[in-house]
């Protein structure tokens, strides 16, 4: 037995104006679960304190709540020193209790057909994956579009491919999840980081809804107009200046020292067409550090942007195009520095090949240090590269060898999904949140690894927003410029 602090938001809306936190020291066994705390204050300190449990096994759900802000099943959650628990961001009706039934009541219902129909072994299994919601709707909780759009949210969506696959449901799915937002969703997947029971909901629903809504000609213009330019130029972006590959000098690039490994580079569009400077900085940073480059000259889009948006029609030409222009060299590492395009290569393709972002390459190298510049910066987790890939210490222990780094809340900036071309307007809602959150920090600049987060965030802020590369490039410039002015104070030496 041992004493820890806990949190807890307070709040009866028929009494009170606005909630309030009250810290409790409770007295719980070692393993104990957020739900053992809330009981040792409700029978121990507070019989008022309102909250919400059922089978205590993580099984049905009614215990969500949120810990540090993050949705969990209070069931299943470790009680630690100093936590704060709130309720889902729902409705409160007391404390941690919320009111679920408005959104239960909008889930999408089974619409019978007339004669009865028997389900098959195949309808059964692709419907597996997505029948084990035990609707907690903690994915609610997480999800940005909700906040600034008009959005059933994933427990719909999930249910609408659920009722999609299953042969006795007569009503169209599709239209119906047309109408409750199945274009404003950014595929930050984090729905599927927040469920208890682990459904993919981008992939194995959102996504293949937009398939669908494809197949019945349903996509919108907008999305239609990207899918016709990568089908007709093998990029998702049109040229507007001299691109990365036409810039770089050869397609075996040598680092400067030793050769401490080599690695095929996916440029991926944006930093190809738009950004074509920050490859170039990774490349001198991967130079540097022993890091022979490959960069074959015909490889093209990744196809995440049809994968998103459910244009799949074209999508094994870029595939097969991309696999054989890094197999066909031998190549056994490929690099990436887009977040969605890492993103898209380990998780919707099959490569004989390893794929590594940039930050997995250079912290396995083990980076020279570079000087360290006086500039705050916070830093922006790219949903691709946190939640698509796992990767969120690495980039920090980069850019906290050049800056001082003030963390900010890894929420999504509106980029993705196809929302950006598809909603601009939702896109500019989730920037200007992404940029009051900035401008909180105080920091100098932002720092990311996705050209499409660096892009759209851009246009959010008046702080400088620079590429993990870039920083460690400047860096390893005012080192060199150090070292220059030492050697000409002292002349003689």
């Amino acid at each position: 037995m041992k004493k820890i602090s806990v949190k807890v938001l307070r709040f009866d809306p028929e009494k009170e104006r606005d909630p309030h936190l009250e810290t409790y020291l409770i007295p719980v066994n070692d393993g104990a679960r957020v739900l053992h705390a809330l009981h040792a204050i409700h029978d121990g300190i507070d019989s008022t304190l309102a909250y919400r449990y059922c089978c205590g096994s993580g099984q049905c759900g009614s215990c969500a709540v949120r810990v540090d802000g993050e949705p969990v099943l209070a069931c299943m959650e470790e009680a630690r020193e100093g936590i704060v628990i709130e309720p889902l961001k729902l409705p409160v009706k007391k404390d941690l209790v919320v009111d679920l039934l408005p959104m239960i009541n909008a889930l999408p219902h089974l619409e019978p057909a007339g004669e009865p129909v028997m389900l098959s072994k195949q309808d059964i299994d692709a419907i597996k994956p997505l029948r084990s919601c035990i609707e907690c709707l903690a994915c609610l909780s997480v999800c940005p579009a909700m906040d600034v759009t008009k959005f059933l949210g994933p427990t719909a969506m999930r249910q609408e491919m659920r009722l999609a696959l299953d042969p006795r449901n007569k009503a169209n799915r599709i239209t119906e999840a047309i109408r409750e937002g199945l274009f404003t969703c950014t595929t930050c997947q984090a729905c599927w980081k927040a469920c208890p029971k682990d459904i993919e909901i981008p992939g194995k629903a959102i996504e293949k809804l937009r398939a669908i809504a494809n197949r019945n000609g349903l996509t919108l213009p907008r999305h239609q107009e990207v899918a016709t330019l990568i089908k007709e130029t093998g990029r998702s972006v049109p040229k507007t200046e001299p691109t990365f590959l036409e810039l770089v000098p050869a397609e075996v690039i040598e680092p400067y020292g030793e050769v401490k490994g080599t690695v095929g580079f996916f440029v991926g569009c944006m930093y190809n067409m738009r950004l074509p400077k920050t490859a170039l900085d990774a490349i001198e940073v991967l130079r540097r550090n022993g890091i022979r480059v490959i960069i074959p000259k015909e490889q093209v889009c990744c196809g995440s942007p049809l994968i998103r948006t459910g244009q799949l029609s074209f999508l094994d030409t870029l595939k097969r195009r991309n696999i054989d222009s890094f197999v066909f060299r031998g190549i056994d590492t490929v690099m990436t520095m887009c977040a969605g395009c890492g993103s898209t290569l380990k998780n919707d393709y099959r490569t004989p090949f390893k794929v590594k972002d940039i930050s997995e390459v250079l912290a396995g190298c083990g980076i020279e240090p570079p000087a360290r510049l006086p500039v705050k910066a916070t830093y922006h987790d790219p949903c691709h590269l946190l939640r698509g890939q796992g990767i969120r210490d690495l980039p920090r222990q980069l850019v906290c060898q050049v800056i001082d780094l003030i963390e900010m809340p890894s929420i999504c900036c509106g980029s993705g999904g196809g929302v950006r071309s598809g909603n601009p307007e939702e896109a500019a809602a989730l920037g200007k949140r992404r940029g009051g959150e900035i401008q909180k920090t105080g920091a100098d600049i932002v720092i990311s690894s996705c050209p499409f987060c660096e892009f759209h965030i851009a246009g959010y802020t008046d702080k400088p927003v620079k590429n993990i590369a870039s920083v460690l490039l400047e860096g390893y410039t005012e080192k060199d410029r150090r070292k220059g002015a030492k050697a000409v104070s002292r002349p003689n030496e």
